[in-house]
């Protein structure tokens, strides 16, 4: 049975107009959204690099398999797992880090802009504080996520999610420590960043699967919280003896 609805006042009735044109907006917003986070990758002039666009990936850099990581003078390297695979890379330098992990992605999308909206939302529905700023290395975020602290009370960890769409594939970086807070102590990771050499491979792998990582051939294995005595011949280590993930806030899937 359908019935009329008696006309209202002109209050409704311009009330009721405002929220078609809000509907309208808000609609023609998420369309907007979803354009702009589906856009093309962006061109890569100062890298991160496929391995087709470099001539010799491995001169310079430590070979992990899908990554060609920069060496520097100093630096630790840290790999991380899940299950049984290498997934991710972190390079420390004194009190800094940034953490790289690739992924694959569509060939014809990038996923960066996507990828930013669900790591701020997650963060947020922690309690915690995201800053989306065009930096150094392009758009990124600048995060206060919440932590316990050592002496059991809560406190924020500051943090730098980077991230470069190439071709089929993206690169994240977290940039923790001195580095996300001072602007000087970053200089040399965000290089690093930028330096990096991702390779895909040609096989199959649906968007957002990790790349895997393997270790480098000189690597000395020394378990979570064991001191090298002499840090001479390799400066990279694989923290594999407890299987522990390093400064990874949050997981892309």
């Amino acid at each position: 049975m359908f019935g009329r609805r008696k006309k209202g006042s002109a209050a409704e009735d311009a009330a009721g107009e405002a929220e078609q044109v809000v509907d309208s907006v808000d609609t023609e917003a998420d369309e907007a959204d979803r354009e702009r986070v589906r856009l093309e990758p962006e061109p890569r002039p100062d890298g991160p690099w496929d391995d087709s666009e470099v001539r010799d990936p491995a001169e310079g850099r430590v070979d992990l398999g899908g990554l060609f990581v920069p060496g520097v003078d100093g630096m630790e390297l840290r790999v991380e797992v899940a299950g049984d695979a290498i997934v991710a890379a972190t390079v420390v330098l004194k009190d800094s880090a940034i953490q790289l992990q690739a992924f694959a992605a569509p060939k014809r999308e990038g996923i960066w802009g996507e990828v930013r909206e669900e790591i701020a939302s997650g963060i947020t529905q922690q309690g915690g504080v995201i800053d989306e700023v065009e930096g150094p290395l392009g758009w990124e975020l600048r995060a206060q996520v919440p932590v316990q602290l050592p002496d059991g009370t809560g406190g924020f960890q500051v943090v730098r999610f980077v991230g470069v769409d190439g071709p089929r594939w993206f690169l994240r970086g977290v940039i923790s420590g001195q580095g996300a807070v001072q602007p000087q102590a970053a200089g040399l990771l965000e290089q690093i960043f930028r330096d990096t050499v991702v390779v895909r491979g040609e096989g199959p792998m649906a968007p957002r699967d990790p790349i895997v990582l393997k270790l480098p051939n000189d690597a000395q294995m020394v378990p979570e919280g064991v001191q090298q005595e002499e840090q001479s011949g390799s400066r990279f280590s694989g923290g594999m003896g407890q299987l522990q993930r390093g400064p990874e806030i949050t997981e892309v899937r």
